[in-house]
């Protein structure tokens, strides 16, 4: 047993030192006796006098109670530290990372969530099945509600950059709407869910916006799990309000089915009109349905899932390298800008001085010079952002010096590779001019166009600093995915070629075959029967196809008015000549005079 089962009420006293825990105080050693546990003291039970005999007449209470041998400090610890190998400190870092960046589970799910995933789920069900249109903007914007309901329940604020982020991933959803082209539009409906993803994390570094643009998918196994304890809580804490919204949606469309199945059939007007506005589901659809309105819902559920407990993926911040000294740093990228001036001074030379100028120094056409240095071109200029990186990771940080020396040799290199992105770009003009233009040709061109944007941004940020740089890189991307949907790249395509025709009666008819509506205008104006074989093939795809309002993109639209009932008829029987004369070389044909009729880097 203790002989300390409870202890008088001390009175308190001023701050110091604290006294040693092995040894008991004055007050507990005059102590008489404990008190009982549940007695209550009226009064502080005095203590007793001090007797004026001498120390060795009266037996002291503490020499009773042996005093505990002392130990040193670190053998007082409750759990020594034991050496452990490098495997398991390894394994102790990972959760205490995730931990950081992952915040607390969010509260309970708003009502106004619930209605806006489960709206979300149904137009999914509903319009998504019949194709790509403005309809997945109309499915986007219950989705966007569900997850703006979420962050505002969790207290969180709107700020300009997710303002930014918000608006232009709703822009990317319209170019569906507007173009019938499926590659810009996959690009840009992709753009748009990293853009949102970014919009609902709110990252500011390299890596946070990197990580961020993929991160909603991260989400959707915490989401699932949120949602349904949700709606079991509330479905257990107010039943009554559920029932009656139950009853209230299933009562609205039993009426709205059986008046609208009467009015239907006593007028022929209302029944088109009905059948224009609603989706056309049939049984055989309904697993293809299902799914659409699972992926809807766990989509907008996981999108106000992040916008409630958004993972801080800036917290993962990459550490900068060790500083380099001056003429280390320094001398490498010195070389390299003196290779890249004397590249230069050629290229100027020899692009600036004409045809003749080509044919003397290089002995070749202009399409072959073009084609022979684009590519190289494109990949330096990848290189040399890399190098750029590089050099920022490891520049010598010792003061205003250093950051002269560093905004001196990186910008220059950046404005000399501006350079070599107007050479690869007018290299691509004499290739076009040469063969045409085609969806690789014109892709490859946006992106030079684009990464001499983020040189831009570079040099800017040297001057004005670089904490806005990986979001001003971020949303250069992003405008430029709906730029380049918005221009309708098949239309250029068929423009350019058109134009082609007219000046060098060249022309690849087999290629412009396969593009999509958003060429007809333009292919609509070459004379027969070139214009029946260009359009033979898209007139069959929209024939064939029974699209509604709301999965028909503009382009499209456009294109039917154009075509109408029209039938190319026996015109298209010539389609399938050797392509020379006034149909036009066949893979276009070098206009200059090459020969060279095929083109080795593009076989599409």
């Amino acid at each position: 047993m203790s002989d300390h089962r409870a202890e008088s009420p001390r009175p308190e006293r001023a701050p110091g030192p604290p006294e040693p825990a092995d040894q008991p105080g004055p007050a507990e050693a005059r102590t008489p006796e404990a008190v009982p546990a549940g007695v209550q003291m009226s009064k502080p039970v005095p203590a007793p006098a001090r007797s004026h005999t001498p120390d060795s007449a009266v037996p002291d209470e503490r020499a009773a109670v042996p005093e505990p041998p002392k130990v040193p400090a670190y053998a007082r610890q409750p759990h020594p530290r034991q050496p452990s190998s490098p495997w398991a400190h390894a394994g102790r870092q990972t959760p205490s990372e995730l931990t950081r960046i992952r915040p607390a589970a969010p509260g309970l799910i708003p009502a106004a969530t619930l209605w806006s995933v489960l709206a979300t789920a149904l137009l999914s069900a509903l319009l998504l099945g019949d194709g790509i249109g403005l309809n997945l903007l109309v499915v986007a914007v219950p989705a966007a509600l569900a997850a703006y309901f979420a962050a505002r329940a969790a207290g969180r604020r709107l700020r300009p950059w997710t303002a930014v982020w918000a608006v232009g991933g709703l822009a990317l959803l319209s170019v569906p709407a507007l173009r019938d082209a499926g590659w810009p539009v996959l690009l840009a409906v992709v753009s748009a869910v990293a853009v949102g993803s970014l919009a609902l994390h709110g990252s500011r570094g390299w890596l946070g916006i990197f990580l961020g643009s993929l991160g909603l998918l991260t989400s959707v196994a915490g989401s699932l799990g949120w949602g349904v304890h949700g709606v079991r809580d509330r479905m257990a804490g107010s039943r009554g309000r559920w029932g009656v919204a139950f009853r209230s949606t299933a009562a609205a469309v039993v009426l709205l089915i059986v008046f609208g199945a009467l009015f239907a059939s006593a007028d022929a007007a209302f029944a088109d009109v009905l059948g224009s506005l609603m989706p056309d589901v049939s049984v055989g659809e309904g697993p293809w349905r299902l799914f659409l309105a699972a992926v809807g819902l766990v989509g907008a559920l996981a999108a106000a899932y992040t916008a409630a407990a958004p993972v801080r993926w800036d917290a993962l911040a990459v550490p900068s390298g060790p500083a380099r000294g001056r003429l280390e740093w320094a001398l490498p990228l010195i070389v390299l800008n003196l290779l890249f001036a004397g590249f230069l001074a050629i290229q100027l030379t020899v692009l600036l001085g004409g045809y003749d100028k080509v044919m003397a120094e290089t002995h070749l056409s202009y399409a072959q010079y073009a084609r022979e240095g684009f590519w190289q071109l494109l990949w330096a200029t990848v290189l040399t952002l890399l190098v750029i990186a590089l050099a920022l990771r490891w520049a010598p940080r010792g003061g205003a010096r250093d950051r002269t020396l560093v905004r001196s040799v990186l910008g220059t290199l950046c404005l000399l590779t501006l350079v070599v992105v107007a050479s690869a770009l007018r290299r691509m003009d004499l290739y076009v001019d040469a063969y045409g233009l085609t969806r690789l040709r014109i892709s490859v061109a946006a992106v030079e166009l684009w990464l001499g944007v983020v040189l831009l941004l570079i040099m800017a940020a040297g001057v004005f600093g670089a904490k806005m740089l990986p979001r001003a890189v971020a949303a250069s991307a992003a405008v430029g995915v709906l730029a380049f949907g918005l221009v309708s790249p098949d239309g250029l395509i068929a423009e350019q070629n058109v134009q082609r025709y007219g000046d060098h009666h060249s022309i690849d008819i087999q290629y412009l075959r396969g593009l999509s509506a958003d060429a007809v205008p333009a292919l609509d104006t070459l004379p027969e029967p070139l214009r029946s074989c260009a359009l033979e093939e898209i007139q069959r795809t929209l024939r064939g196809s029974d699209e509604p309002w709301y999965a028909t993109s503009w382009g499209e639209a456009r294109a039917r008015d154009i075509l109408g009932d029209w039938d190319p008829g026996a015109r298209v029987r010539n389609c399938q000549g050797p392509g020379s004369g006034d149909m036009g070389d066949e893979r276009g044909g070098d206009g200059d005079g090459g020969g060279d009729s095929y083109d080795p880097y593009d076989p599409y």
